[in-house]
């Protein structure tokens, strides 16, 4: 997720998903010929593709200093938020912060959802790529044929960005038990409505601003009152807010975002107090201000609901 600017201020690979209509949608540049008309014989431009849901492909890439191997947001997260616990994590990208979640912490069941039906699909292959190895990690007892092994990038780059190294902690379940992956639209979700007190702890770490653009501030209120909804009593909901700076840098990214960043009356410095007088969470803690081992522009300050 490795360059020193955003995903958001960076034209990624193209990717597909969900919109706000139901429809999938990416804003393109055109591809005009470089000369000018009809005849002209330079070579095409290459098409500059937006991603309006933040559904970015080599996020983690962009996000984590590669001298660091480990998500330093599981470096600060407590052992006792997931261990045992039913879990799920929304907008999970490539899902490798959720199988890390569930790999460190040993969590009871983990779900992760995506609008992007292209990055569950690779969730899904990090999911089966983890499991393989662990199976080669256990069957040591022969070394496999080359044709077997994973790629170099497959290989040390998933046991690095997942758990610094250190896939022992698979092999006490079965991965594919405990952790899912579902492509769905959380907000107007109708089968998470119909769900309450399902899960003891929610993530969603640099979400909200895409809810928010695309869905406004009715999108928000819906986002924080599903979530209280599904948490069951005592319950954690960790949440990593982008900060308005932000949207300011994205609010072109549709004709949709545009309507809803000159619109949106709750910023994200009000979603606090959202959260505890509105939809009845009962205390909050900040675990950090800044994140060492982030890139420049992701170093966000995350916030831990109680319900």
């Amino acid at each position: 997720m490795a360059p020193a600017t955003a995903p958001e201020d960076a034209a990624p690979l193209p990717s597909s998903a969900k919109g706000a209509k139901g429809e999938a949608k990416t804003k393109q540049s055109n591809g005009r010929r470089e000369g000018g008309g009809d005849g002209g014989q330079g070579p095409k431009r290459k098409r500059k593709e937006v991603f309006i849901y933040g559904n970015y492909r080599n996020y983690y890439g962009y996000r984590i200093d590669r001298n660091i191997g480990e998500d330093p947001r599981l470096e600060i997260f407590k052992r006792k938020w997931f261990e045992g616990k039913d879990c799920l994590d929304i907008g999970c990208n490539q899902g490798l912060v959720t199988i890390g979640l569930a790999m460190k912490f040993k969590c009871q069941s983990i779900l992760g959802i995506d609008i992007d039906p292209g990055l569950i699909e690779t969730a899904n292959w990090n999911l089966r790529r983890m499991s393989r190895l662990d199976k080669m990690s256990v069957e040591n007892t022969k070394v496999p044929k080359s044709s077997d092994l994973p790629s170099e990038s497959c290989a040390e780059k998933m046991s690095s960005e997942i758990s610094n190294g250190d896939i022992s902690n698979i092999r006490q379940h079965d991965i594919f038990k405990v952790v899912s992956f579902r492509c769905e639209n959380f907000v107007e979700s109708k089968s998470m409505s119909k769900w309450s007190e399902h899960y003891d702890t929610i993530v969603c770490l640099s979400v909200t601003k895409w809810i928010h653009l695309n869905w406004g501030d009715d999108g928000i209120i819906t986002l924080f009152v599903k979530i209280w909804r599904l948490l069951r009593p005592g319950g954690i909901f960790i949440m990593e807010p982008q900060p308005w700076t932000s949207y300011r840098r994205n609010r072109l990214v549709s004709e949709i975002a545009r309507e809803n960043f000159n619109t949106i009356q709750i910023h994200p410095e009000k979603f606090r107090e959202i959260l505890l007088d509105k939809v009845g969470f009962r205390s909050v803690e900040v675990i950090t201000d800044k994140l060492v081992g982030t890139v420049t522009g992701f170093d966000r300050p995350i916030q831990v609901y109680h319900k």
